[in-house]
């Protein structure tokens, strides 16, 4: 065997350090930029501003990791991009701090998406732009050659936006079809409607806690995380995330399927209660570091890059006064968006005592409504009405929640505020899409959902939302209708519609529906304009 020796040219004059440890190198090999005396005090105090500035968007968020398990791990992202940028530390003290003007107008614009994300009441939108606010301080102060060397601690900010909830109907939707897939193939005989099946060993549902939401969230988080250590090819970090993705949610599946067939093995005495709880969570435990166990197999160790040689004295002398004048703009224009938002929160107006009477409907006479009246989950509303009325034998009931001066606690489209939680032991949801209906003698898109409960009962629900005058059923649109009056001035007057219909025959509710809506529009319309004018 030949063993060959490293040899090291005297000619290349700082070969023992670049084969130093990381550690060694940045305590013996670099001096600080003279830069940073100014412009790290100046990014500390810029950042601090910025999080008092939008405080009550901060603590918002704080407020649901405290309370959420799903959201607990935005506690532990801020530290943990702290500690990403101090372990190369020695690599940035080297770099010239300068301003960047055009990272100050990014920061203005992505400000303005925040104001309309707190009009609108969009928690997600408001927080999401508070942590780019966050991010783009650093370019606009320390420039984007430092904010491009730490490009991945300050994405990493993102994890700790609570954001996930709207894939939980999908999440729930994807695991109840493969769990009673997986019932049939293993010659189990299952009736299922919706996210609800029965078995001959009892009944089962999928609830919000069944999603796998937790797992999904959780695994793509350390998983980045994991990546961004672990690898230095840019294609296996992106392979690694995409399985942190997807290893969580058929983990999930598969676990839902283990929990119904273990009680339906052991006759209901285990996996369920407490038990179901304890089991997915070590079982999710034991999948997840299976799969950091087999991504550690292709592991690309990544030193920090050595910080170029500065001899002592001969730096020269930053030019502070730029970044200071970036930091006071940065500053100020973060203010503005504050300001703009107190002036328009405080244009409140008057509360609504109760909604405006509804205009006799012709052809449809209003009957009284039973004590146990089937009505929609919407809450914190300023006022509702709801009645029934009938024709020809079909009865038609109608749901009206008004929404006025709306904010995070109490706001029109939120998700909170459905149709029948999951919950709900009467009522299952067994389809749902859209439509175009004739209302108020207009073509309108409505939502559609169609519900079922024991003895072949059914009801067929539309909803739909009425903004400052203009109909929508979309969620979207309906928050960028309410973000737009108020910057108009006009206010947030808003409302949500429900009719419904219960019938044997889907055909039969839904002619009833079409043939109310019809009717009803004008009357409808006026009793919203009439309670939106009682100022």
């Amino acid at each position: 065997m030949v063993v060959r020796e490293l040899m090291i040219p005297e000619s290349y004059p700082h070969a023992e350090s670049h084969f130093m440890k990381p550690s060694e190198a940045s305590l013996t090999s670099f001096s600080a930029h003279p830069g940073w005396r100014v412009a790290l005090p100046a990014i500390v105090l810029t950042e601090l501003i910025v999080v008092l500035l939008f405080r009550d968007t901060a603590l918002a968020m704080a407020s649901i990791w405290q309370r959420s398990d799903t959201y607990a791990h935005g506690f532990i992202v801020p530290p943990i991009t702290l500690w990403l940028i101090w372990r190369i530390r020695s690599s940035l003290a080297v770099l010239p701090p300068r301003h960047s003007y055009s990272a100050v107008f990014l920061f203005a614009g992505v400000g303005f998406a925040w104001l309309l994300g707190e009009l609108a009441a969009v928690n997600v939108v408001a927080q999401f732009a508070l942590v780019a606010m966050l991010i783009l301080a650093v370019p606009a102060v320390l420039g984007w050659q430092l904010a491009r060397r730490i490009t991945f601690p300050l994405l990493f900010l993102f994890f700790a936006v609570p954001f996930g909830d709207f894939a939980l109907p999908t999440l729930m939707d994807w695991t109840a079809h493969f769990t009673v897939l997986g019932l049939r193939l293993s010659g189990i005989p299952v009736h299922s409607e919706g996210l609800r099946f029965v078995i001959p060993t009892g009944s089962w549902s999928v609830v919000e806690a069944c999603s796998g939401v937790r797992y999904l969230i959780a695994s793509v988080t350390v998983g980045t995380l994991f990546a961004y250590l672990s690898y230095r090819s840019l294609t296996r970090r992106l392979v690694f995330v995409a399985v942190s993705f997807l290893v969580p949610i058929v983990a999930n599946w598969v676990r839902a399927y283990m929990i119904v067939m273990l009680g339906h093995l052991s006759g209901n005495t285990l996996a369920v209660g407490v038990d179901h709880l304890i089991y997915g969570w070590v079982f999710f435990g034991v999948v997840i570091v299976t799969m950091f166990w087999v991504g550690a197999r292709w592991r690309e160790d990544e030193l920090e890059p050595l910080a170029p040689v500065v001899a002592p004295g001969t730096a020269t002398a930053a030019v502070t006064a730029p970044s200071l004048i970036a930091a006071a703009f940065t500053v100020l224009v973060g203010g503005g968006w504050s300001a703009a938002l107190w002036q328009i929160e405080h244009q409140l107006a008057p509360p609504i005592a109760q909604f405006a009477a509804l205009e006799p409907i012709a052809g449809w006479s209003a009957i009284a409504a039973a004590d146990d009246e089937w009505q929609p989950k919407y809450e914190n509303y300023a006022a509702k009405t709801q009645a029934i009325f009938a024709k020809d034998g079909s009865a038609v009931g109608l749901f009206v929640a008004y929404y006025r001066n709306q904010d995070q606690h109490s706001k029109m489209v939120s998700s909170s505020n459905v149709l029948v939680t999951s919950q709900d032991h009467t009522w299952a949801r067994v389809g749902g899409g859209t439509r175009e209906i004739a209302f108020n003698q207009q073509p309108l898109k409505v939502r559609t959902t169609r519900f079922r409960a024991s003895g072949n009962r059914e009801m067929l629900v539309w909803q739909w939302y009425w903004v400052d005058g203009r109909w929508t059923a979309s969620d979207a649109l309906a928050k960028a209708y309410t973000a737009w009056a108020r910057l108009s001035g006009k206010g947030d007057d808003s409302a949500v519609l429900v009719v419904y219909a219960q019938s044997d025959r889907l055909a039969d509710g839904e002619a009833a529906l079409a043939a109310f809506s019809a009717a009803a529009g004008p009357a409808i319309e006026t009793a919203l304009r009439q309670t939106m004018g009682a100022r």
